[in-house]
């Protein structure tokens, strides 16, 4: 247990700090997920958009530190790459 009053307001920082993380981490991941139903789907159309819209939040993370800078671009490729098989 934190004893001295700034242990205890790291304590709070990071109570507060981890609940921001968590919220941005689920939101990217829900855009993920509506890129891999579009793609299950087979709708280039529909994944194209959905890639659109979840960039930005991809690259945002990685910005404020919840994903790596390289593990977010490998994301964005690896389903960029899986949408423009979907023509072939």
């Amino acid at each position: 247990m934190a004893n001295t009053p700034s242990a205890k307001k790291a304590v709070r920082k990071i109570a507060t700090r981890t609940l921001i993380n968590k919220s941005r981490r689920s939101r990217m991941r829900t855009y993920l997920r509506k890129v891999e139903e579009a793609i299950a789907s087979g709708k280039q159309e529909d994944a194209i958009s959905a890639l659109r819209a979840a960039q930005p939040e991809i690259q945002r993370a990685a910005t404020k530190g919840i994903l790596h800078r390289n593990a977010a671009s490998r994301k964005v490729s690896r389903l960029s790459r899986r949408i423009k098989a979907m023509s072939a």
